[in-house]
């Protein structure tokens, strides 16, 4: 976990920098659009993530996924199910071609979840939302938190023990922060967030 957390701090920090997320959390619609942008990130990613991280020491690894939070959260704010099945999905993926791998594409997904309980009381007074309407992926696991992140650590320390492995969960930790920069924060994202990701149905 020391390991990943400096490799990956020079793209976790240049990601916080260009998100803004205040002014994507400004008004119901851009946050709304973010969801989206995460729900079309999720979708892809964790089915490829799910049959490694079962093999891995990660038993509660579905319990884990973030794409029933932001569907949630999504038909909450109005998205209905037809325009839900038409969103956009992150093409540029980083290579998971084994657990090691997963669990650091892993890491990065849950630490947005430490992030989000410190954005949820901003959706809260800003957007009027809660835990149960419309910020369930904010809140993640609420209260087990930082429970399931220590369960978390300790499963990806005891699987990537070698050097070796630690180097490939990295590798993946560090190109998934990449990805989620490129596909939230680059010119085709900006051009979905001006013209609106989905037509509403």
């Amino acid at each position: 976990m020391d390991e990943l957390r400096a490799a990956t701090w020079p793209a976790h920090q240049r990601l916080e920098k260009r998100l803004d997320i205040k002014a994507r959390f400004g008004s119901l619609p851009l946050y709304r659009g973010h969801l989206e942008q995460m729900w079309g990130f999720c979708a892809a990613l964790e089915p490829r993530l799910e049959p490694w991280l079962r093999d891995a020491a990660l038993p509660d690894c579905e319990s884990r996924s973030k794409l029933p939070l932001l569907t949630h959260d999504l038909l909450a704010l109005g998205v209905n199910a037809a325009a839900l099945a038409h969103l956009p999905r992150c093409a540029e993926l980083p290579d998971c071609p084994d657990s090691c791998a997963a669990l650091g594409c892993l890491y990065v997904l849950e630490g947005a979840t430490l992030g989000g309980r410190t954005l949820l009381p901003m959706v809260q007074v800003r957007l009027g939302l809660t835990a149960q309407h419309g910020a369930s992926f904010l809140a993640s696991y609420g209260a087990d938190v930082r429970s399931m992140w220590q369960r978390f650590g300790s499963a990806l320390d005891a699987w990537c023990a070698a050097a070796e492995q630690r180097s490939r969960a990295t590798a993946a930790a560090v190109a998934t922060f990449g990805a989620l920069e490129r596909w939230l924060c680059g010119r085709t994202a900006r051009a979905r967030r001006r013209f609106g990701l989905v037509k509403r149905i």
